[in-house]
């Protein structure tokens, strides 16, 4: 007998089974829903780190979705290898007539995702794909001419008139049937090539309290005044339509940080060289200090600067940095020490649990002033003046910097006043010259 029709829908930065966009319209499809994850060898080849937390977290959620739909009578189809291969594979082990998938906006995923829907279109299947991680997708935030915007402000305001009950309606599921399989399981790190270290991992829990007091406790480093959701919104095992629909009510300033995200998003849809390189292509020109040793001094948390290093050994640790040191270590980095953002943006990529690219880079050409920002060079954090202001009782920089005022504590590796001086004389000649772009040296 022919095996029966079935619909694939395919987890990827969405790990939940509850509002979720492209799971709903699959299981509305009247076929039964073969729920699939694919652990990529090519993203996986990249981690430096064998006990990345990001794919411990991962795996832990997939076991959650997997109990969940075991009890059902399912179960979730968990794969190992490239994309594209893993495909060639289930269109021979299954009679696939549909492929839901909600839409990913970074440069690889786009071209992932249009190599397997050309694949899948071969074969017959239709590749169905929908808008789910964000409110607004690219485009649908535009100029009134048409364009794209590249300054936060108008683009939050155009953002805001925008939204509608309708934009953070939930999405409904309802009586569509999961594939009944005897599933397998999801493999053990070990089968992974990674290991599991001990960690708590934030909670997914939406503290209201917290969000009502976020625009006067967020830039303190030392208060637990940030909502930690960072690595939830990042794979997905929350709806961005429900913290949306609660910053709405609680607090403008936390729905600003959502707005952020989806700016940055569009930026490098919109402008995809930022990618590798500055935004205004002015900058191209700085000649940035390939310092190794300072660099692995700030990497370490060792450049005598006590709010630099409690956050740069707070990153190292818990895979979080607090966004207010985030700014001030980013900053150093990049105007202190001279040394290309890109170092610095490979390093964040590397440790922080709620890594995105459009973020990530956003921010650090946001420090580095070769963003889209409207106040680029000229803005140089200094590190004691951010300490009086928002560490003045030194308490987060001896939670992470416990020899603080001891001989094993590091004298400053550069001056404040010197560093200033010269970020700004080679911002300024960079700017005012046609220096041909330096070769990158990657670390």
């Amino acid at each position: 007998m022919p095996a029966p029709s079935v619909c694939v829908f395919w987890f990827r930065r969405d790990l939940r089974l509850e509002d979720n966009t492209g799971l709903a319209a699959a299981l509305a499809s009247g076929l039964p829903v073969v729920p699939l994850f694919i652990f990529d060898t090519e993203i996986l080849g990249r981690l430096e780190d064998k006990d990345d937390l990001r794919v411990q977290f991962i795996r832990s959620r997939l076991d959650e979705i997997d109990r969940t739909l075991r009890a059902s009578g399912s179960g979730l189809v968990v794969k190992r290898g490239r994309s594209k291969d893993v495909w060639r594979s289930l269109l021979g082990e299954l009679n696939i007539k549909f492929v839901y998938f909600n839409r990913d906006y970074e440069p690889a995923a786009i071209a992932r995702d249009a190599g397997v829907s050309a694949l899948l279109a071969k074969s017959g299947v239709e590749a169905r794909s929908f808008k789910d991680q964000v409110i607004f997708e690219a485009s649908e935030v535009r100029k009134d001419s048409g364009g794209p915007y590249t300054v936060f402000t108008p683009y939050s305001r155009k953002w805001k008139a925008l939204l509608t009950e309708e934009a953070l309606r939930p999405a409904r599921a309802g009586k569509g049937s999961f594939f009944r399989h005897k599933a397998r399981g999801v493999p053990a790190l070990a089968e992974l090539g990674f290991r599991s270290r001990p960690f708590e991992f934030p909670s997914p829990r939406i503290d209201r309290g917290l969000l009502r007091a976020y625009g006067e406790t967020r830039d303190v480093p030392a208060l637990r005044g940030t909502s930690r959701l960072g690595v939830h919104l990042r794979f997905g095992t929350v709806s961005v339509r429900e913290l949306a629909a609660v910053a709405r009510r609680t607090s403008e300033a936390w729905l600003n940080e959502l707005i952020w995200r989806e700016f940055f998003m569009q930026i490098l849809f919109h402008f995809p060289h930022v990618a590798d390189g500055p935004f205004r292509p002015e900058y191209a020109g700085i000649a940035w200090r390939h310092d190794e040793a300072q660099f692995r001094a700030w990497r370490e948390g060792r450049t005598g600067y006590p709010i630099v290093d409690a956050g740069m050994r707070e990153l190292s640790e818990t895979g979080f940095m607090h966004n207010r040191a985030r700014m001030i270590a980013g900053s150093f980095l990049a105007k202190h020490l001279l040394i290309d953002w890109r170092w610095g943006e490979a390093h964040f990529a590397r440790k922080l649990l709620d890594f995105d690219l459009a973020a990530n880079n956003g921010n650090w050409q946001w420090v580095a002033g070769t963003g889209c920002d409207a106040a680029p060079y000229f803005r140089i954090f200094s590190p004691e003046a951010q300490t009086r202001a928002f560490d003045a009782k030194l308490e987060y920089a001896r939670r992470w910097v416990p020899e603080l005022g001891t001989k094993d504590y590091p004298r400053p590796i550069v001056d404040h006043a010197y560093a200033r001086s010269r970020a700004l004389a080679e911002y300024r000649e960079a700017l005012s010259s046609a220096r041909p772009r330096p070769e990158r040296k990657r670390v």
